[in-house]
């Protein structure tokens, strides 16, 4: 798909927005709400859910059921949610691997702009570059000194497409001979980074957050543009030199394409508010990810630049080959 087409894709949403009511809309929910977390239970995107559909609940007075549907980098349930009615009742929860994986996956059974309708974001969150506390070298400079002058000698663990970019972008940018070393999962790495086997590791700020007591790793950057909310003290890539390397994921509701904008709007709305709310800030905290509040308009624009940056990054070879 071309980037003309994609950003009538996903901008198509701010047309819907600026026309009138044509019609009184039922009203909803009148019955639970089934949100399809496309990847396993326990993970980052099921969790942040699964807070969101304890708030949804409340405010709406019916059920919001989670249910997760894992599978092939999140292609299984995502594509449930393509073919489900677009009626309110049938909602996906995603991370930003849902734009990537139009470069990665082929074939792809549904188009990740033109079939689904972007709700809101719940969270957004950064990668963490780790560091085993024995590694001669205690910080970001240090790192890419010491690899310029032992070029190959350094690897870097990834475990997913998002780290594998990040990863790869970072040694391309830092001009440096880095050795990526891709494991099926961030648990599969953690002994041999704690271990002292692996010097670094890309991870989630959650995978991070649940070493640092045990004190056998530091954390030496964050890959969001602006310092992590979680990790005030931790420096950004850019801060520490590397200025071209920025990634934010983030987890986002979907739903079917032609989602009616009346229910699309409520539950950005609802997202928002909920966000805003102390209570929600500290649960979003303890699971080392921070607020993400967007409206549609503002979404929609994100996500036309998120398939063109994707785009170039699997020109380049910085994604993993479909």
């Amino acid at each position: 798909m071309t980037a003309t087409l994609t950003r009538r894709a996903f901008g198509g949403l701010a047309l819907v927005l600026a026309a009138p009511a044509l019609r009184a809309q039922p009203a909803w929910p009148t019955r639970p709400v089934r949100i399809v977390v496309a990847y396993a239970p326990g993970g980052g995107t099921d969790i942040t859910t699964r807070a969101f559909a304890e708030q949804l609940t409340q405010r709406f007075g019916q059920t919001f059921v989670v249910e997760n549907r894992p599978g092939a980098n999140g292609v299984v349930g995502t594509e449930a949610v393509a073919r489900a009615p677009a009626d309110g009742y049938t909602l996906l929860a995603v991370t930003s691997t849902h734009v990537m994986n139009r470069q990665m996956v082929s074939p792809l059974p549904f188009d990740p702009a033109a079939d689904f309708t972007p709700i809101g974001l719940m969270a957004r969150y950064p990668l963490v570059l780790m560091l085993n506390v024995d590694a001669p070298f205690k910080d970001l400079p240090g790192m890419i000194a010491y690899a310029r002058t032992h070029p190959g000698e350094l690897a870097q663990a990834t475990s997913d497409a998002q780290s594998s970019y990040t990863a790869n972008r970072f040694a391309q940018a830092a001009g440096l001979q880095l050795t990526e070393v891709p494991y099926r999962g961030s648990g599969a790495y953690l002994g041999d980074l704690t271990g002292g086997h692996l010097k670094l590791a890309w991870g989630s700020p959650a995978t991070a957050m649940g070493l640092l007591p045990g004190g056998k790793i530091r954390i030496i950057a964050v890959s969001s543009p602006q310092r992590s909310a979680t990790l005030p003290e931790v420096p950004t890539l850019r801060e520490a030199g590397v200025p071209e390397v920025e990634f934010d994921g983030w987890f986002g509701l979907f739903g079917p394409a032609k989602l009616p904008e009346p229910i699309t709007q409520q539950l950005n709305t609802a997202l928002a508010e909920i966000s805003a709310t102390p209570a929600m800030q500290a649960r979003l905290r303890s699971l080392a990810v921070d607020p993400a509040p967007m409206d549609l308009r503002a979404l929609a624009a994100t996500l036309v630049r998120e398939e063109q940056v994707w785009a170039e990054a699997a020109r380049a070879g910085l994604l993993p080959k479909p």
